[in-house]
């Protein structure tokens, strides 16, 4: 805020010194003459012929003043032929004054001053030139080769400093200049990054909705979807078992799968891990899923560990879990298998899940669920890659399935680490 401030300030000061410059130069030109008449008047003697002669030529020079600069000044843009017309003018309107009176030569100092409003540069240097010729003219007034050759000192070294002094001030103006381009520059960056901003913080916030989306739906996929498909499973079970005791207990297992499901779904809409994973580590979950799904469907499922097994980051673990879920539950509802067997292994760097059943397979790229247009195969491509993991799934028809999972090794993190 201070810097802003300061910089404002800044602004300001310059606002105000170019104002007041701009007006000195609208009054100097009347104000020189008019110096000059009044010392001309008191000071000089002149027949009468000689005062009207002069005050002709001040009312001319004046009118010259106001019609050539004072009126354009106040003009948007000035065109540089009519201001170089207009210098010309001021330049024998004084060489003429002072060819009755020398005290002219102050009207003429108006033109170091207005040699200014030319351009470019090098005429600006040629208006001050003629301007000291005309000012110090009256050096010469009799003839030497000593006076000539100090006319032409003065008028060069004369020349030369007032040409170096705008010369600087030129190249202040367009140091001033730059820097307002700078500032305006650094300005529009400054929107354009909060600009920015808002928009990335827009789409990060439309992002996250996605994200949270996608989370939702594999969860209830992986969950409740799941377990409304084991009960539907269950209930048409029931129908069909032989006796009372085998529908008893298929109604015991779809009571249990809307119990486990319903629990689940409470669990999703508070973004909790599955419970499972809550007392036991993966490769003890693995297995009470398989054992769950096995007594539910009748197929044996053999579980297998290879590697060091070790806590791993819970996404990691809730990840192939998932993954394991969905390959049990395509097994049991496209399959037809007769066994299945779940491998996992854990390696330096890498972990990797295999799931493979001896059911009828199908052709790559024409799954069951996708040609109904389901959501398990994405579902687990999108779990395995939000990890930075790989799926694969290989098969053939009447040679079973295989769903490979490889994610990164990321260990837990300790509580309170």
């Amino acid at each position: 805020m201070g810097a802003e401030q300061a910089e404002a300030e800044v602004k300001s000061r310059q606002s105000r010194i170019f104002g007041f410059y701009g007006r000195f130069m609208d009054v100097v030109p009347y104000l020189t003459l008019a110096i000059s008449v009044c010392l001309s008047s008191l000071i000089t003697e002149m027949p009468p012929a000689d005062r009207t002669a002069v005050a002709v030529l001040s009312a001319a020079a004046a009118l010259w003043v106001y019609f050539g600069f004072t009126r354009m000044s106040a003009e948007p843009q000035v065109p540089l032929a009519r201001m170089t017309v207009y210098f010309a003018g001021l330049t024998v309107l004084g060489f003429t004054l002072m060819r009755f009176d020398m005290l002219f030569f102050v009207f003429v100092i108006t033109g170091f001053f207005h040699a200014g409003l030319l351009r470019p540069l090098w005429m600006v240097v040629v208006g001050i030139g003629a301007t000291s010729l005309v000012v110090n003219s009256t050096v010469t007034d009799e003839p030497s080769a000593e006076g000539i050759a100090v006319y032409a000192v003065i008028v060069c070294i004369q020349t030369v400093a007032i040409s170096l002094g705008f010369v600087m001030n030129d190249r202040m103006e367009r140091l001033r200049t730059q820097r307002e381009e700078a500032f305006a520059a650094r300005e529009a960056a400054m929107e354009e990054n909060a600009g920015l901003h808002m928009q990335l913080m827009t789409q990060a916030r439309e992002a996250g909705v996605l994200d949270e989306r996608q989370r939702m739906a594999r969860e209830i996929h992986d969950t409740v979807a799941q377990g409304l498909a084991g009960i539907i499973a269950q209930l048409r079970a029931v129908d069909a078992a032989a006796d009372e005791a085998q529908r008893r207990r298929h109604l015991d297992s779809a009571v249990e799968l809307a119990r486990e499901s319903l629990a689940e779904a409470r669990r999703t809409v508070r973004a909790i891990g599955p419970a499972t994973l809550e007392e036991a580590q993966l490769p003890e979950a693995l297995a009470e899923v398989a054992a769950k799904w096995s007594a539910a469907q009748g197929v044996p499922v053999e579980v297998v560990t290879t590697g060091d097994a070790r806590p791993m980051h819970p996404e990691v673990e809730v990840t192939l879990l998932r993954v394991a879920q969905e390959a049990l539950t395509n097994a049991a509802k496209h399959a037809g298998a007769g066994r299945v067997g779940i491998t996992l292994s854990y390696m330096e760097d890498e972990l990797a899940l295999d799931v493979r059943d001896d059911g009828s397979g199908f052709a790559p790229g024409r799954t069951a669920a996708g040609a109904k247009g389901g959501y398990g195969l994405p579902a687990m491509r999108q779990r395995v890659g939000r990890i930075a993991g790989s799926l694969s799934v290989e098969s053939e028809p009447g040679r079973g399935t295989v769903v490979s999972a490889i994610v990164p090794a990321l260990a837990a993190v300790p509580d309170g680490g």
